[in-house]
Parts: structure tokens; C-alpha cells; sequence
């Protein structure tokens, strides 16, 4: 027990003291005439009133976490991507990661706009006046931390606690049963993001799942979170499962040396249709859904 040695436990209790609250603030940094200050995943305090009534989100993952924490209904635009709950699909389209149409947001009057902290827009948002939230969303983690934070934006603490308990518990459900049910077997696994080819590292979203599931990335963590990979490393690799894109599945066994791959000789792999797919490419509160997903295709194959 560091730190609580006879008569030295009276002086550093301010200091822990201190600690805790330096902890908590790091979440909230203040809460005054009804607004709250919290740090965004770009280091900035943002001030926002509290809760937020006219909302854009330009990620999917935050739009379907808005509407699972209730607030569906203050979403006044969302991203050109956005699909989920069918209730945000009439919404106004104000951009994607790359391209953000500032003209747009800044007319509709929002007093909060949740983006990802790889877009460009926060800082010009901000410095018009409008309250701007950048978070990461590429770990497995940051899928806590979001409904966390978004849950202490919108003035919905309690409830984002509940539903990260209820994801949670859904998530050792799903892995539970999928390690079972393959009685051992570890399988290696390629998860194709994009045919340049792109894959999910072991510290990704995706990465994050398939350790869920108990199954071997063929993917080394050193390379990071979506590294881009030289095609022949997949082929000495020679996993047992390939996750691809439906388009791209029809093509693997024409790019050299892919066609010895025993996951594309055997056809072991796992293609999802696209509604599915996004339950398992977006690091949000359907996390479930896409594990179980994986996990019935990882099943399928390792035996």
C-alpha cells in the first residue's frame, strides 16, 4: 500500500485528494448556467450548452449512439453515411470524413456537432462559435468512451452507463459462445478493409472484436491500426479465414499468388451483406450484432 506509511498518511491525503479530482475533471471540466466544458479527443475544451437541442453528427457510430442514448430526435443533420435508426435517413447529408460543407452546418444553428477527431472541420466550426466534439473511434475501448461522453454531452450520464453495461454484457455473451462453440480451434484471420490492400491491425476496432473472439490476427501490432500491406505478406501469412467485401471476394484468387491462399482455395470466407457489414465496420452500440456476425463465420470455417 504505497503511500500510507504511519504519520505519513496525513500529509499526502490533499494530494490524493487532488489526484481524484484532476481525474474527474479530465471528463468534466466544469458544469455552470447550464452548460458543460468537457475535453474533446484534440485536447480542446468545448463548451456546450447542456442538454444540446439541435445536433449534427458527421460520423454513424455517434449518430447511432445519439439515437440509442434517446436523442434521436434532436439530430438536425448527420453525415452522408449515416443510415441508422431509419428515423435519421430524411435528415439532411452535410459531408464525410473528408469533405465537410461548413456553409450548411452553420445554417442550420446547431449548439453541438459530433465528428471524428481525424476531421478538419472542428477547428473552423469552432472558431465560428459552434461548439465542435472530436473523438477517436478506432480502438475497441473508444466505443466505452464515446457513449460515455456523449452521454455526458447530451446531459444523459445514467444512461449512457446503462447501455455500455448492457453492450458489455451482450459482448461476453457473444464471445462466450463462439469460443465454445469452435471447441478450441484458433483460427488465423485476414480482415480486408480496403483492396489496396488494407487490413485492421490488432489494435483496431476490428482487431479489438476478433480478439473478443478468441482468433489470430495475421496482422503484427507493430504495423498499427489499419496498416497497408504488401499483398505478398497476406500470401505467406496464408490464413485460414479472409473477411472481404462482397465485390472484392469475386476477385481474390486473381491477384498473384492469392489463389494458393488456403482461405481463398477452400473458399473460407466471410462475406456479409452490406447492412450487416456495417454492424461490424462501425465502432458503435450495435457492437453485438456484428461480433455475432464474425462469430457464426468463424464457426463455420474452423472446424
Amino acid at each position: 500500500m504505497i503511500g500510507f506509511r504511519g504519520a505519513g498518511m496525513r500529509p499526502r491525503l490533499p494530494l490524493m485528494i487532488a489526484a481524484w479530482c484532476c481525474l474527474a475533471l479530465a471528463l468534466v471540466l466544469a458544469q455552470v448556467a447550464g452548460a458543460v466544458v468537457l475535453r474533446d479527443d484534440l485536447g480542446r475544451s468545448v463548451n456546450v450548452p447542456t442538454p444540446p437541442r439541435r445536433i449534427v453528427s458527421l460520423l454513424p457510430s455517434l449518430t447511432e449512439t445519439v439515437c440509442a442514448l434517446g436523442a434521436c430526435d434532436h439530430l438536425v443533420a448527420v453525415g452522408r453515411f449515416d443510415d441508422w435508426p431509419p428515423a435519421v435517413r430524411g435528415l439532411p447529408r452535410v459531408g464525410d470524413l473528408d469533405h465537410v460543407s461548413i456553409e450548411r452546418i452553420v445554417a442550420l444553428r446547431p449548439d453541438l456537432v459530433l465528428l471524428s477527431n481525424s476531421q478538419r472541420a472542428s477547428n473552423r466550426l469552432g472558431e465560428l462559435g459552434i461548439p465542435a466534439f472530436a473523438m477517436e473511434t478506432d480502438r475497441y475501448q473508444d466505443i466505452a468512451r464515446s457513449i460515455r461522453l456523449i452521454g455526458a454531452l447530451l446531459g444523459r450520464p445514467r444512461r449512457a452507463a446503462a447501455l455500455i453495461a448492457h453492450i458489455q454484457a451482450q459482448v461476453r455473451r457473444v464471445s462466450a459462445a463462439a469460443i465454445a462453440a469452435r471447441h478450441g480451434a484458433s483460427p488465423t484471420v485476414y480482415f480486408e478493409v480496403d483492396p489496396t490492400p488494407y487490413a485492421a491491425g490488432p489494435a483496431s476496432y476490428i482487431g479489438g472484436l476478433m480478439t473478443q473472439l478468441g482468433v489470430r490476427n495475421i496482422v503484427p501490432a507493430n504495423l498499427g491500426l489499419f496498416p497497408l500491406l504488401n499483398p505478398e505478406f497476406v500470401v505467406r501469412a496464408n490464413p485460414d479465414i479472409i473477411v472481404v467485401s462482397r465485390i472484392d471476394a469475386r476477385r481474390l484468387g486473381d491477384r498473384p499468388g492469392w489463389a494458393g491462399i488456403r482461405a481463398v482455395r477452400e473458399h473460407h470466407l466471410c462475406v456479409f451483406p452490406a447492412a450487416v457489414r456495417d454492424t461490424i465496420m462501425r465502432p458503435g452500440p450495435r457492437v453485438a450484432e456484428g461480433l455475432r456476425a464474425l462469430a457464426a463465420c468463424f464457426a463455420r470455417y474452423a472446424r
